[in-house]
């Protein structure tokens, strides 16, 4: 790679690169940003990535939202403990415990399902 700065006109720029910012103002783009970067989204990884990854995001943030839908539910929970009682050394706790369901369209059949999701929320 090149260490040239990206010199591109605006006319240069993909369409949908301009379509996503063109009504909205920089902080506005932003946000979104900011507000998911403290998330952990729990999938099929080996529980420790999560914990480890968990971990690192409440020494740099001081909370953590962990969340998971369907058959992850059960991971979330044991990210969640891991972090608070075996890594954590008693310095963090479970805040707010959210479970939800969501409507999911089915790949294989295309009709709604519903999913349970939860989020854990865990801070100093």
């Amino acid at each position: 790679m090149s260490s040239k700065p990206n010199n591109r006109s605006p006319a240069a720029q993909p369409a949908r690169e301009q379509a996503a910012g063109a009504d909205q103002p920089e902080e506005e783009m932003a946000a979104p940003n900011q507000m998911s970067q403290n998330h952990i989204y729990v999938g099929k990884k080996p529980v420790m990535s999560y914990a480890m990854s968990a971990l690192i995001q409440l020494s740099q943030n001081g909370e953590v939202i962990i969340k998971a839908r369907g058959l992850a539910i059960g991971r979330a929970v044991d990210v969640a403990e891991i972090v608070t009682k075996r890594l954590g050394n008693g310095a963090f706790a479970v805040k707010n415990i959210a479970i939800s369901t969501e409507q999911v369209k089915s790949v294989d059949t295309g009709e709604m399902r519903n999913v349970s999701s939860i989020e854990i929320l865990v801070a100093k």
